[in-house]
């Protein structure tokens, strides 16, 4: 049998889990400065050939991230599967035509890398 006190912890500690869960699915808060490092660490390994070392695009190729309308428009979750899957080059909403593959061509890209990508995007929004 549990006592009241420790039904309290658990339910507080459930209450912050939400919020936290709900912030991180809305995109709010300020990304931790770790995961926004180690972000831009995934992000020049896997995104930087299409997108540049800094995100801020390559002529004809990937498009410039720094204050991006799609990347403010979606969220953390929406981003993730968004680099999950990639994006053809036929694609009606694809301006460069340019073939973005899923996980940016890294079959290695972890679901934590790509979180931690979309840490670093919020970041130079």
């Amino acid at each position: 049998m549990h006592s009241k006190s420790s039904l309290r912890r658990f339910v507080a500690g459930l209450g912050i889990t939400i919020v936290a869960i709900t912030a991180g699915a809305c995109g709010g808060g300020a990304p931790d400065p770790e995961q926004v490092a180690a972000g831009q660490a995934a992000f020049r390994k896997t995104c930087a050939t299409c997108h540049g070392p800094d995100a801020e695009g390559m002529p004809r190729l990937g498009k410039n991230l720094h204050d991006n309308a799609f990347v403010r428009g979606r969220s953390d979750s929406e981003l993730v599967q968004f680099i999950k899957q990639g994006r053809p080059a036929n694609h009606p909403d694809n301006e460069r035509k340019v073939d973005m593959p899923p996980k940016g061509g890294n079959p290695a890209l972890t679901e934590e890398q790509m979180q931690l990508i979309v840490a670093y995007l919020r970041s130079i929004q």
